[in-house]
């Protein structure tokens, strides 16, 4: 289940590059410009609440990713928010330089509301999984953590994901197959440059 009603490609391409000058505004310390705003950006779909990740790669390896999962603002101003996050404020990487901007590629995420995903017990669980498709958000306790669909990726294998995820939230690899662990999925519909 993707979000409610897909985003256009102009819509998409539009996000893509606020999220790059919203970067390159911080990175240059510009404040708003004076350019005509992006008319793409004033479509109603972007207007909407929805959870929003923009992730930052650097020649195929993770340079960056912050989002929020919740519709908690809208859609421009949560891409806006989390381009300045993935560039500046992840902590497992140094912010961004100047010399990385043109390196790096720009990836932004539109997800579906997470729903809680009911099993009885680890083979279960990896039974009703959609590699591929699903975002997984896992809980015990205050331990926490979140992979894009995109991940798969990286990770095709079910158990691995999961064990890498666990690992992620502080948790131990084996984490996923024990009682008491909450698992959400939601799906996301994202955009990434050329």
């Amino acid at each position: 289940m993707k979000p409610d009603k897909p985003i256009s490609e102009e819509g998409g391409n539009a996000l893509l590059r606020l999220a790059r000058e919203t970067i390159a505004r911080k990175l240059l310390n510009r404040g708003k410009t004076d350019d005509a705003p992006d008319k793409a950006l004033e479509i109603r779909e972007l207007k909407k609440n929805a959870g929003t990740f923009v992730t930052l790669m650097e020649n195929g390896n993770l340079r960056g990713c912050i989002g929020n999962l919740t519709a908690s603002e809208p859609i421009v101003e949560g891409v806006k928010h989390n381009a300045i996050g993935a560039a500046f404020h992840d902590h497992r990487f140094p912010p961004l330089t100047v010399e990385e901007l043109e390196h790096i590629t720009v990836e932004v995420s539109i997800l579906s509301n997470p729903q809680p995903l009911m099993f009885k017990n680890a083979t279960d669980l990896l039974d009703k999984l959609t590699p591929g498709i699903d975002g997984v958000i896992i809980r015990r306790g205050h331990a926490s953590a979140t992979f894009l669909p995109q991940v798969w990726e990286q990770l095709p294998d079910p158990e691995d994901f999961l064990s890498h995820l666990c690992r992620k939230a502080g948790l131990s690899g084996d984490a996923w197959k024990e009682p008491g662990m909450e698992l959400l999925t939601y799906q996301v519909q994202y955009f990434e440059e050329d």
